[in-house]
């Protein structure tokens, strides 16, 4: 059997086409494993954490309207890494901001990416137990509305493909696997 290494992509040349506050764009020259060329357009990310909020039988969801996708959005609470800032203090202060609730209890599920064919994003998930500390204090030109949701109830939802966020999703079932004895997967 082959190495995977072997089948590695490398890349030759490497130009940025767009760098903005949240994301960078950039345009790679590849070497694929059989010694042909092609092109990457990836999309660099800084990275991001995503908190799935308990309190008793309820979960805290936030509902906002997503641009590229022109819908609102059901979701865990989320956001983006600041430059240094540990995945765990980052989950502290979304949650925060977004719904309102402290975390007293912080329990990492797992990372994954959200789109590796054209994206480095990496999302760290965790799971809170939450109690209500004031009102939410969203980041400016962030409008969410907190939703508090029967856990069961949202599981179900996501099973029958109402939840279309795809960090939701996996956060939700993350939650839901180790609340019913599942191990841990970060």
């Amino acid at each position: 059997m082959e190495n995977q290494e072997s089948k590695a992509e490398k890349s030759i040349r490497c130009e940025t086409i767009f760098n903005g506050s949240i994301i960078k764009v950039e345009k790679h020259k590849v070497e694929l494993s059989d010694g042909s060329e092609s092109y990457r357009e990836v999309v660099r990310h800084q990275g991001a954490v995503a908190v799935v909020p308990i309190f008793g039988d309820k979960i805290i969801l936030v509902k906002q309207f997503r641009f590229p996708v022109g819908q609102f959005l059901l979701e865990i609470p989320a956001g983006k890494l600041e430059k240094d800032e540990e995945p765990e203090l980052c989950a502290i202060r979304e949650l925060r901001e977004e719904t309102g609730y402290n975390a007293q209890k912080l329990t990492k599920l797992g990372e994954l990416y959200t789109s590796p064919g054209f994206s480095d994003e990496k999302i760290h998930v965790f799971l809170a137990e939450v109690v209500p500390d004031g009102e939410p204090e969203p980041d400016p030109g962030e409008f969410v509305e907190k939703i508090e949701l029967s856990f069961k109830g949202i599981v179900e939802d996501v099973l029958s493909g109402k939840i279309l966020d795809g960090k939701t999703v996996a956060g939700i079932l993350m939650a839901e696997k180790y609340l019913t004895g599942g191990e841990r997967n970060g």
